[in-house]
């Protein structure tokens, strides 16, 4: 299982179920997500176990 993590610049942080928050991620504030998650993505799986942990930008771009 992983825990699911955002915060007001609208990250994501994914890491594996039970794992703390790394220091290079722990500048901003993270709130976790109410819902467990089961099954993840192969990319952000073999992200969490190379590196503990997986981030990606959930703003999307303007167009103009």
């Amino acid at each position: 299982m992983f825990d699911v993590y955002r915060n007001d610049k609208r990250d994501l942080l994914v890491l594996s179920n039970g794992s703390a928050i790394p220091v290079v991620c722990s500048r901003s504030t993270w709130r976790k997500s109410r819902k467990r998650v089961l099954k993840v993505s192969d990319e952000i799986k073999s992200a969490v176990q190379r590196h503990g942990y997986y981030v990606r930008s959930l703003r999307g771009t303007r167009s103009g």
